[in-house]
Formats: C-alpha cells, structure tokens, sequence
C-alpha cells in the first residue's frame, strides 16, 4: 500500500499568480478548508512544496 498525504487549503487564492492556483487546482483542492489525499511521491511533494504558503499537510 502506497503511503498517502492528507493537504489541507489554508489561504484563499485570490492575489496569488496564476501558476500557484493552477498548482492548488492540480493537487485537487477548491475552497478554504478543502482536503485532498495524495500519494507520496516526488511530484506531489514539489507541488506542496511551491505552494507551500497556501497549503497545510495534516496528519
């Protein structure tokens, strides 16, 4: 079984670049608050990573 991430939107998009909302859109997160969970994998990581101001890895 493949380990998974829980994330968590923290921060509304508006103001931020285009780029990072389509990252948030990527991951599969909509609205404040939302949760997704993803597989661990570089991918995923880089993308939590470059949004990391937005977004929340809960447990």
């Amino acid at each position: 079984m493949a380990q998974t991430l829980k994330v968590k939107l923290i921060k509304g998009l508006i103001g931020t670049r285009e780029s990072h909302r389509a990252t948030v859109r990527g991951l599969g997160l909509r609205g404040i608050n939302s949760v997704s969970e993803l597989e661990d994998t570089p991918s995923v990581r880089g993308m939590i990573n470059k949004v990391s101001y937005l977004v929340k890895v809960v447990s």
